[in-house]
């Protein structure tokens, strides 16, 4: 595929997202509305298991400084 041809399909799909997104504007904000609990929850778990794992990582670093 040229360049010109992935802008141009480009600048189309963009424009049916526009449209797309005026028409169904409702719909999109129901969907938002219903996905941000799961989004949290995943966030949440990903912000607790970094924070385990690194307090891990330094609990093990502290054991080899004294071995």
């Amino acid at each position: 595929m040229s360049k010109y041809a992935g802008i141009v399909i480009g600048v189309i799909a963009v424009l049916l997202g526009l449209k797309g997104l005026t028409a169904y504007w409702g719909d999109l904000l129901t969907v938002l509305r219903g996905s941000l609990p799961v989004i949290f929850i995943l966030a949440g778990a990903i912000a607790v298991i970094a924070g385990l794992s690194e307090i891990k990582d330094e609990i093990s670093s502290k054991r080899e400084d004294k071995g």
